[in-house]
This record gives structure tokens, sequence and C-alpha cells, in this order.
């Protein structure tokens, strides 16, 4: 496996990651089978593990900590948090007094005395991002922290959250976290190119579109989804733009068939083709599905096969925008009517 630089960091990482977000009750609980598929990921090459405090209720946190106990120095271990971890106030969300005690329950279930990426899950629209900042420097200064993070920032803020550690003198986000696959390409417009002016690392969530792109949801064959990580609302066939991943699909398998690979190697290798993309985020539930996934490291898609993408879904385009991760604030009723 080709290791590549995360930003301008000096780390080198894989071309994938292990997320770990269906280790546990939300995918998988059983224990042996999840750190199992967690070592022959390493065994194949992956050094980087991400999880979230929020997995399961911490599950997956304590799941991962264990399984990589023997191998730690083996793994660039990534977590999360900002989710709300019950219905108490002040239990979630970017405030020095939530992530002071979220990074120590976190150390706590990963089994570790430091995390090497830790990352904001999401933007908070009510605390200033140099409260935040300036809470993840004093981890890092602390030594329980190596770098940090952002996940499903828009380009904006991203931009506001460089400038601010640079006017202020604190540590600076080094990676981004956005969804990003053939079927979600919205991060293309800004935040891509907004990284990389940046020096920043990127790893994407999603690059199977939460199951569209691994062949599973075909015409005729439509399901539900078996995780609860998984809204069942984005895999309701009924709507239009659903209707049209559908078609997008058929389309997608077919080019991957004249390719002479699966529609999985074909989409995952767009993604991590991507010269802004340094690492795929592949969570896998099961043995069958980690190694259905790790072929796509050794496949380079030709300027004709990716023409032929760019045909079916054209560049910078969301097929469904409530695939996205953005906006979620900003377009309710509320902030934009007086």
């Amino acid at each position: 496996m080709t290791y590549r630089p995360l930003g301008r960091t000096g780390v080198q990482v894989s071309p994938l990651t292990l997320g770990a977000m269906m280790f546990g009750p939300w995918g998988n609980d059983d224990r042996a089978d999840a750190t199992r598929i967690i070592h022959r990921a390493l065994d194949a090459g992956i050094n980087v593990v991400d999880t979230a405090d929020v997995y399961s209720g911490g599950v997956s946190e304590e799941i991962v900590g264990k399984a990589i106990a023997s191998r730690r120095d083996e793994v660039f271990l990534a977590t999360k948090f900002f989710m709300p971890m019950s219905d108490e106030p002040n239990h979630g969300g970017g405030s020095r007094l939530w992530i002071m005690r979220a990074v120590e329950d976190s150390l706590r279930r990963l089994g570790t005395d430091h995390i090497d990426l830790y990352q904001v899950h999401r933007p908070s629209s009510g605390t200033d991002v140099e409260e935040t900042l300036g809470a993840l420097t004093d981890l890092v200064r602390q030594g329980k922290v190596r770098y940090i993070g952002s996940s499903s920032y828009s380009a904006g803020q991203i931009v506001e959250a460089q400038w601010t550690s640079r006017d202020r003198g604190l540590e600076r986000f080094v990676t981004e976290q956005p969804p990003y696959s053939i079927l979600v390409r919205g991060i293309e417009q800004d935040v891509l190119p907004t990284v990389q002016r940046h020096g920043m690392g990127t790893f994407c969530y999603s690059p199977l579109s939460g199951g569209w792109l691994s062949g599973r949801w075909r015409k005729g064959a439509a399901g539900a989804p078996t995780s609860a990580a998984r809204p069942s609302a984005r895999f309701d066939m009924s709507p239009p733009a659903n209707q049209r991943k559908l078609d997008l699909v058929e389309d997608l398998a077919l080019l991957a068939d004249e390719a002479g690979m699966s529609l999985i190697d074909l989409a995952l290798a767009f993604v991590i083709n991507h010269p802004g993309l340094t690492s795929a985020i592949v969570g896998p539930r099961t043995m069958e599905q980690l190694e259905s996934y790790l072929p796509a490291t050794e496949i380079t898609l030709t300027a004709d096969v990716l023409d032929r993408i760019d045909e079916i879904v054209a560049p910078g385009v969301t097929v469904n925008p409530d695939d996205d991760s953005y906006g979620a604030h900003e377009l309710t009723a509320a902030s934009r009517r007086r």
C-alpha cells in the first residue's frame, strides 16, 4: 500500500482509513469479530482508524481501544467529539467545558494516553470557534492530542478557523472530514480547493454514499438499511432524487463492468485518486465488506473512465441535497426569515 502525506504535517497515512462506526450496537455487536476486522485492516496496511465518542454511545471507542492495544504504535488513531452524549445540558458541542470532559472520556474508552487526531464532528453556530480552538490547543500542549481537525465544515468555516488560529496563535485544524462520493460531489466546488490552499489533509466519509455505490441498492432490489446509524429517509426510494440515484447507479455499474472492475472498486478509486483527497473512510460491518474494499488501493482510473463518470454525474454536483452535511443551520426558516 502506498502511503500519502497528511497535508503538511509530515505524517504518512494509508489511502483507505478504517472507519469504526459499524462496531458496536449500531452495526456489528460481536466484539471478537470487530477485533478480527480491525486486525485484518492493519495487516493489509491500513494505518488510520477513525471513530467517534457518539458511535454506539462510546462502545465503538471501547472496541477500537482494546483491538489496537498491542499495536498502538502502528495506528494513527482518530476520534471525534461534538454530538450529544446524553440529554443533559453541556454534554455535547464545541465548548471548552465539554471538550475537556469529552477528551478524558475518549482517552479512557480508547485505553490510550493520547489521541493522534481529535476532530470536531460538526461546526457549532452557537460557539465561537476561538473557544473551541483554544481548548484544543491546550490539549495539544498537554500532550493528550497530537493534531486537531474538523468535520463537515463549509469552505467559509474552514477559512475562519484557519485565520483564527493564525491571528490568535492557536493550533490549527490540519484535516477536514467531508462527505464525498461519485453521487455527492459538492465539495469539489469549494471545500476541496480550500483545504488544498491551506495545506490540510482530507479524510472523506461515505465514499460509497452510504451503500448506494456498493451494489446493494439497485432497481428492483431496494431495501432498508441494516444499521441504526443510517437514517431510513436516506433510503426511501419514492423521492425523485433517490429515483434519479437508482438510475445513475445502473449507469455506473455498467461503466464499472466495461472497465473490468466492481462498482465498489470504481467508487473508491474515484475518491482516493482525487488530488485533494488524502484518505477515504470505509466502515465495514463484516470481514467480507472489508475485503471488497482493499483492491481499490491498487487501481488508477483512466482519463476515459473519469470522463465517463463526469458525464454521468457532473463535477461539483450532489444528486440528492439531503446527502450533504452543510447548511443545516443556515437554511432553517428561523435563519432565513424575519
